[in-house]
């Protein structure tokens, strides 16, 4: 999570980069490792949330919302990890609505989770900007993402699929267009 609130609106390289910064500022060095220069302990939430984050990289806004993020996981407000339903563990419906209760965290964090680390096989970041674009490049009639609807629910329930499919598409393509 604490990885797609950083990667909201940048790239993946900007991404990356800021969070190394946040891993070396708050996280802790791995005793003994044979890499100790590169190897840490990601932060723990309360860790994250008392943080000071500023000159990291990240808009004061972000900041805002990574740290009251990691704050609700630290209280037990937030449930993050996606457990057996019939131990009492919230359904996916009531993570993605606790998650959009938080103050700047959006729909397309939250289905990015869903996919990424709750294995939604139907999460659908559909304001992603790079999906929008490969959509409307195969049809220039669907630009918006209220046009796209009917065209990514016939992809359901499989539609974090096609979500990966499109991006590993558009990354090619780049790739191929950079001679790689």
């Amino acid at each position: 999570m604490i990885r797609a609130i950083v990667g909201q609106q940048v790239s993946v390289k900007a991404a990356t980069t800021i969070v190394g910064r946040l891993v070396e500022r708050v996280g802790k060095p791995i005793e003994g490792h044979p890499h100790a220069r590169t190897a840490w302990r990601f932060p723990a939430p309360a860790d994250l949330a008392a943080a000071d984050l500023t000159g990291i990289g990240m808009p004061g806004k972000r900041i805002a919302a990574l740290q009251g993020f990691a704050a609700a996981v630290a209280s037990g407000e937030v449930a993050i990890e996606r457990q057996n339903a019939a131990a009492g563990t919230p359904t996916l419906d009531a993570m993605r609505a606790a998650l959009l209760a938080l103050p700047g965290i959006g729909p397309w964090t939250v289905e990015y989770v869903a996919m990424r680390a709750w294995r939604d096989a139907d999460a659908w970041p559909a304001t992603d900007l790079v999906l929008m674009q490969a959509i409307a490049a195969r049809d220039p009639a669907l630009v918006r993402a209220t046009q796209q609807r009917e065209r990514t629910d016939a992809w359901r329930p499989w539609r974090a699929y096609a979500a990966m499919h499109l991006w590993n598409e558009i990354a090619d393509r780049a790739g191929a267009a950079r001679g790689g």
